[in-house]
């Protein structure tokens, strides 16, 4: 059923949200934004070539040249670009930048998928914005949650699925997993089972979102369910 989208209005840092709906049109298009490897993009991609999944993907972002994520999308012709901080003067007019590409492809969610730049205001100012976290949110913010959660010596961490705003890992919370962290973990072993689940959890958070959308009461996220 097309539905039109009503972009989500995300609130600065720790600022209450307001009380909001987040309607989205089926199928959801989807820009997928990422730095790296691409394995979160490979989960979205695998995803939406699924029958019924109610989202696709309609073009890849790049803050770099030369990563696996840029390949993933080319090998199922997929359009990619790529929006360098390094060819701007600013960045604020690489974030100009950035939202000018995006919008080319008028999409009606925007995955963060292992994207490794902050988004600025014009950015989200004009899209809704997905983002996973590889930590139990509010706990262990920013770059090194994994480390964090290891030196801190906590025997659980796990993904977090949220919506991004203008502050480090402070958005609406949509969904989390629990993951146990084992007395022998090191970094990359734990990480690796978080990621396991965070790409389960972002293709849910997306296909939940994509089937009745959700309400942001405060920093409350509610799904809604057609």
């Amino acid at each position: 059923m097309k539905r039109r989208a009503h972009r989500l209005r995300t609130a600065r840092g720790k600022e209450p949200a307001l009380s909001q709906r987040l309607e989205l049109p089926t199928p959801v298009k989807l820009v997928v934004l990422a730095s790296g490897s691409g394995t979160l993009l490979q989960a979205v991609l695998d995803a939406t070539a699924r029958s019924g999944f109610p989202a696709k993907v309609v073009a890849v972002g790049a803050d770099r040249t030369g990563i696996e994520a840029l390949t993933r999308a080319e090998r199922v012709s997929i359009p990619s670009f790529t929006v360098r901080v390094a060819d701007h003067p600013d960045r604020a007019a690489w974030d100009k930048a950035l939202t000018e590409a995006v919008a080319a492809y008028q999409p009606d969610l925007v995955v963060s998928a292992g994207f490794m730049k902050i988004l600025g205001e014009q950015f989200l100012g004009r899209f809704t914005v997905v983002n996973t976290h590889p930590a139990l949110l509010p706990s262990f913010p920013g770059m090194h949650a994994v480390r964090d959660a290891l030196e801190a010596g906590v025997k659980v961490t796990g993904s977090t699925v949220h919506f991004a705003d203008a502050g480090v890992d402070t958005g609406p919370i949509i969904a989390q997993e629990a993951v146990v962290v084992e007395h022998d973990d090191t970094e990359d072993v734990l990480h690796e089972r978080i990621k396991a689940v965070e790409r389960r959890l972002l293709v849910e958070t997306i296909e939940r979102l994509g089937r009745g959308g959700c309400t942001v009461d405060g920093r409350k996220v509610t799904f809604r369910e057609h």
